[in-house]
C-alpha cells in the first residue's frame, strides 16, 4: 500500500481520533458527508479516511442496473453540484447509520452499514440503503478501502437481519 516512488498513500491528514477504530472512521464518514443548511460536506475530512486509490461504487436499480467506481476525487466532482443547488443546499442533508454488521480478520475488516438519509433540518427519512465498506489497518491507523452501497427500493425491500 504505497505509491510508487514508495511512500504511504496518504493525501490528507485526518484528525487521528477519526482513524484510531473502526467505530470512529464509521462515524466520520458518515459525519462528513453530512452538513447543515447552506453548507457542503467536509470534503478534506472525506478525503482523509480513504486510501489514495479508495473506491466508491454506487449500484443503481433499473432495468439493467448501473454500476460506477469512483475515485473520492471522482464522487466530489459527481456528487458536489447535486449537494450545493436546490433542496440539499437549503435543507442540508444527514446520512446516519442505523444498524451494522461487522466481520473482521487481522488487519482486514467488512462492515454492512444500514444508512437512512433526511435532510438536516428535519422530515422523515427519503433514502435507505446499505454501505459495504471495506477497511485495513496499515501504518497505525484505519483506512476505507472501498465503500459500495445500493439504496432500498419498493422492489428491494432492506432484509430483516441488516435493520435495528
Amino acid at each position: 500500500m504505497t505509491g510508487s516512488s514508495g511512500s504511504p498513500i496518504e493525501r490528507f491528514t485526518p484528525n487521528p481520533t477519526d482513524v484510531a477504530s473502526v467505530d470512529n472512521i464509521i462515524a466520520a464518514l458518515y459525519a462528513s458527508i453530512s452538513f447543515d443548511p447552506g453548507s457542503e460536506p467536509d470534503w478534506n475530512r472525506l478525503r482523509s479516511l480513504f486510501l489514495g486509490s479508495g473506491q466508491l461504487i454506487p449500484r443503481r436499480p433499473g432495468a439493467t442496473p448501473e454500476v460506477q467506481a469512483m475515485t473520492v476525487e471522482g464522487f466530489i466532482t459527481r456528487s458536489g453540484p447535486v449537494l450545493k443547488a436546490g433542496q440539499f443546499l437549503r435543507r442540508g442533508f444527514n446520512e446516519q447509520e442505523i444498524a451494522r454488521r461487522t466481520e473482521s480478520f487481522g488487519g482486514i475488516v467488512h462492515v454492512w452499514s444500514t444508512y437512512q438519509s433526511s435532510f438536516a433540518d428535519g422530515g422523515e427519512p427519503f433514502t435507505r440503503g446499505i454501505n459495504s465498506i471495506q477497511l485495513v489497518y496499515h501504518r497505525d491507523r484505519w483506512w476505507i478501502v472501498t465503500i459500495f452501497w445500493e439504496d432500498e427500493t419498493p422492489s428491494l425491500p432492506l432484509p430483516p437481519e441488516y435493520l435495528p
